[in-house]
């Protein structure tokens, strides 16, 4: 794709009951113009992630209030919803629209407020019709999936909490993380029960947030950016919702990486980091499979080597995940995003892997039937 990245900006992480979807919004979107040293009146073109203020605050269209409020006016923006890939599915038609030549500059923002009266997104029903019948709650449906794993594999709830683990050592190194102290196994498997084997420190946190990041086509990146990061590969697809599914894995993983792969002309084997979806802990080991970072049955393998550490041959979550950096639903596929894109621009930090020079953002969007309903692929390069 002839996309290349060239402004960025997240917000802190975290519980903020003094500012509105409306001041986190504003924070990400005035750091990204900041970064690539552009004002309000170059955006051509936003695309506007939310998946719960038309439910909890009855508020609608928010792109428009939120782009009003920074003073950008008279532009075409888009609102989109798709669960937790609601900001990468934004990302992805932004994409889209520049490399059709609707517009030179377009900016992604993913904006969430969960810290709200009546939010019981983790305890509440599944999104899919024959989960719901059954009573499972979000929770109830990776637990599920953990113990298929275990069962299949011979993996145990102690392995699957070391994917926490490392994550929080990774968030430590993040300030902008929403959980920074170090937790240890015993931690993970003592703190309250959610839903066998998971627990609470296994579960992504309730986050208020924002992120956003400015793209443009790649042959004028160079006039905003000295450091622009290209997209080699945007993908969003949806699952084939196979009959009975399969509960060790999301088979549209397995499409989404090797569409991804083929666009960047480059194999898992290419990768230098890696932000993927870990809602559960259960999740990355799931999705390390899905996107041929291992084999079947290998992910915990991989885990235990320290190859998704720092320091190991594939870093994984180096902001520390949705388990600690937080996951304020449709601000976590741009924040990915733009933690890959700092990455590729050595300019992470103490999280800082040495010499990135590809990566990958993966997110996935609800369940249903047993598949994902939505997952993104992107991936990034120098």
């Amino acid at each position: 794709m002839e996309i290349a990245v060239i402004g960025l900006g997240i917000t802190r992480f975290g519980y903020f009951p003094g500012l509105s979807l409306e001041n986190l919004a504003a924070e990400a979107v005035q750091k990204a113009l900041a970064d690539a040293g552009v004002g309000p009146a170059h955006i051509d073109l936003a695309c506007s992630a939310n998946v719960l203020a038309s439910s909890l605050q009855q508020e609608f269209t928010l792109g428009q209030k939120i782009l009003w409020e920074l003073g950008i006016k008279k532009i075409p923006v888009l609102n989109l919803e798709n669960a937790c890939s609601s900001g990468s599915s934004a990302f992805y038609l932004t994409c889209l629209a520049v490399q059709a030549g609707a517009a030179e500059i377009g900016l992604v923002i993913g904006t969430e407020k969960m810290h709200l009266p009546g939010n019981s997104i983790l305890s509440g029903a599944a999104t899919g019709a024959a989960e719901a019948q059954a009573g499972f709650s979000v929770p109830a449906l990776f637990a599920l999936r953990a113990n298929r794993y275990m069962h299949t594999y011979g993996a145990t709830a102690a392995d699957l909490a070391l994917v926490a683990v490392k994550n929080r050592r990774h968030a430590s190194l993040n300030p902008l993380a929403q959980f920074r102290e170090p937790i240890t196994t015993e931690d993970v498997l003592n703190s309250t029960p959610v839903a066998g084997p998971l627990t609470r420190l296994s579960c992504c946190p309730l986050s208020d947030g924002a992120a956003a990041v400015l793209i443009c086509n790649k042959k004028r990146a160079k006039r905003y950016q000295s450091r622009p990061v290209y997209v080699a590969a945007s993908v969003l697809l949806s699952g084939s919702y196979t009959n009975p599914p399969s509960l060790t894995g999301w088979e549209v993983d397995e499409r989404a990486a090797a569409k991804a792969y083929a666009m960047a002309g480059a194999g898992p084997e290419d990768l230098d980091v890696v932000e993927l979806h870990d809602a559960f802990t259960i999740a990355e080991i799931m999705h390390y499979e899905g996107l041929g970072l291992a084999g079947p049955g290998e992910g915990v393998r991989l885990l235990k080597e320290g190859a998704t550490s720092l320091g190991g041959s594939i870093p994984v979550n180096p902001g520390g995940g949705l388990l600690s950096r937080g996951h304020p639903l449709a601000a976590t596929g741009v924040a990915q995003i733009a933690e890959i894109a700092l990455q590729l621009r050595g300019e992470a930090g103490a999280r800082q892997v040495p010499g990135a020079r590809l990566g990958l953002a993966h997110c996935m969007g609800g369940d249903l039937q047993g598949d994902a309903r939505s997952v993104t692929v992107h991936i990034l390069k120098k």
